[in-house]
Order: C-alpha cells, then structure tokens, then sequence
C-alpha cells in the first residue's frame, strides 16, 4: 500500500470514527433527555386538567382534616387535578358550599356526609347536573341510599365495637366517651359501638370548638365521679386535652383515644395515651379524590358497590415506631 494511500485510508477512518463517536453521542443525548422526561412524567396523569371539589365537614387548623387533604393534594398532584377545598361543620352551610362547586361545574366531588339530612338534596343536585360524587368518612349508612359513587372510610359502629373489646380485655368497667360534636353521626356510632360492648360507658358531650372548654368539662367529670377508668376521645387533639384534665384531678383514669397526628404519636410513645384507633385518613382523601379521576377518565369504580373501609387498626407502644416516620411528613 502506498504512503498516499495509507494517509487516505487513514483520514477515512477517523472521520467514520468521529461520524460514529458523534452519532453515539447524540443517541446518548436523546436517550439522556427522554429518560428524565419520563422520570418527571413518572406517576402522573397526562390526561386533561379536571377540577374536583372537597368539601368536608372540618377543616384545615384540624390535625385529622390536615391528613386528609395532605391525601387529596397528592392525589390531586397525581392526577393532573386542580383541588378545591371548603369546610364547614354547619350541615346547612356545607350543603351550601357543596352547591357553589356545583354552580362552578366542577368536574366531580368529593364531601363527607356526617350530616346526611342536612346534604340529600344538594347531592341530588349534584347528580341532576351529571357531577360525580364520592363521599368519604362520614355517612356509612346514607352513600348508598343517595346514589352516591363511592365510599372511603371505616364503619363507625365497628371501630367502636372494637375499641369497647379492646377496653373490655384490659380491664375497663366504667369508661367515658368524650363527643365532641353533637349530630355528627360518625361520632354518635362510634360511642354506640362501645357502649354495646360496655354497657356502662358514659357519653360526654362537650364544645369541640373550645379547648379550654374541653378540658374543664372532662375534669370536672373526672373529679365527680371516681369510677370512671377509661376515658376515650374521639380526636387525637381531644386525647391530648383529656391527659391533662386526668392530670388536673389526679385521676388513675387510661386515656385511649381515636385518631392520631404527630404529637399523638408521642403521647403514645411517652405512654400518656395508651393507643389510639386510626382510620388512616390520608388514605381516605387520596381514595376519594383518585376515585374520581378513574371514574372520569376511564369508567371505573372500586369496591364492588360496597364502602371501601380503611380502618380500623390500632396504633399502641407495640408498632408506634413504625408509624412515626409517616406521621412527622403529616401523612399519618
């Protein structure tokens, strides 16, 4: 081979070479750029922007109500969903909010029925101007009757059975059980259950709305009355206010409680509260806002006609520390 021809072949090769180190490199850049837009795409929803009202019957400044919409936003994030989110106890008032996102032509809601009188007609409504709705936490007995798509959250009565076995197994002979609510039949039902497994459980009805209130009234009884050995609350905040009336009249009364939060789960772990039922509500949030989006995007619905329940389990010493980790992002 002639020195000219080694010098052409040579030029040849390396310019096949920078044309191959070249392609490689822009193959590797498109690859590079798609596999972080799927990364950033990952779990989420490519489908149309929808607008999905939340209306609840308690709100935000509530450590429970905190959880569950924490589930909706994500689900919300998730789903390509832009999340309206209105609370009011009063059953006339959240039926009136419920008929603004009506007027809006939200694309589906989601609301809880813990005053289901108060919330048939508006819900009629709803279904009348072809709204989806999906309830969640309150109104076990009422979904149903309502024509309402789907149900997120635990049967009441049972947790309440549950809670009363519980109490009877360690010993409970005369527990109280704080509702802070008044009409709120979720509440109602929880303290039932109880009462039917320990019949001498006492209700105490006292002013959710005024801790200072709270506290006063569960002292009072608790000094009034030496027998009672339980006290059961239905909030993870209430818990808390009761430790300190227990405090207050040096009573050897057990604080347990329903629900939780962050700083419910350090009373567990301190052993100030002895355990708490939880009904995972973030899961009742994410459910119901995701149920939506299945619904108006593909047809689906879950649970087969019947309440997806999502509670209840018991949180106590035995498995706090598995639950604290999730309960300091505000998603427990």
């Amino acid at each position: 081979m002639s020195r000219r021809t080694r010098r052409t072949t040579a030029v040849v090769m390396v310019a096949l070479l920078a044309g191959g180190l070249a392609a490689c490199s822009s193959t590797g850049g498109r690859k590079a750029v798609e596999d972080a837009e799927r990364a950033r795409n990952a779990g989420k929803a490519t489908t149309p922007t929808m607008t999905v009202a939340l209306v609840t019957h308690s709100g935000p400044g509530d450590t429970f109500w905190d959880i569950v919409r924490k589930g909706a936003q994500d689900a919300a994030a998730k789903d390509n969903i832009k999340l309206q989110y209105t609370a009011d106890p009063d059953g006339p008032k959240q039926a009136n909010l419920v008929q603004q996102a009506i007027d809006k032509k939200v694309d589906g809601i989601a609301l809880t029925l813990a005053k289901p009188d108060a919330m048939k007609a508006v819900v009629g409504k709803a279904h009348a101007a072809n709204i989806p709705v999906v309830a969640l936490n309150g109104g076990l007995d009422s979904w149903k009757a309502m024509g309402v798509t789907a149900y997120f959250g635990q049967d009441e009565k049972i947790a309440g059975q549950q809670a009363g076995e519980r109490m009877l197994k360690e010993g409970a002979k005369h527990p109280i059980c704080v509702i802070h609510e008044q009409g709120n039949v979720g509440l109602e039902d929880r303290c039932a259950g109880v009462k039917q497994k320990i019949p001498a459980t006492q209700l105490l009805y006292v002013n959710g709305k005024a801790p200072a209130s709270m506290q006063t009234a569960i002292t009072s009884k608790l000094q009034q009355d030496k027998a009672v050995d339980y006290v059961l609350t239905l909030g993870g905040p209430i818990a808390l206010i009761a430790v300190q009336s227990k405090a207050s009249a040096a009573s050897k009364a057990k604080v347990v409680t329903f629900d939780t939060s962050d700083q419910l789960i350090a009373a567990i772990k301190t052993g100030t509260v002895q355990w708490a039922v939880d009904q995972q509500p973030y899961l009742q949030g994410y459910l119901a806002i995701d149920q939506l989006w299945l619904f108006k995007t593909n047809g689906n619905t879950v649970g087969g006609g019947q309440a997806v329940l999502t509670g209840p389990a018991f949180i106590d010493k035995t498995n706090v520390a598995s639950v604290e980790k999730f309960a300091a992002s505000g998603r427990r």
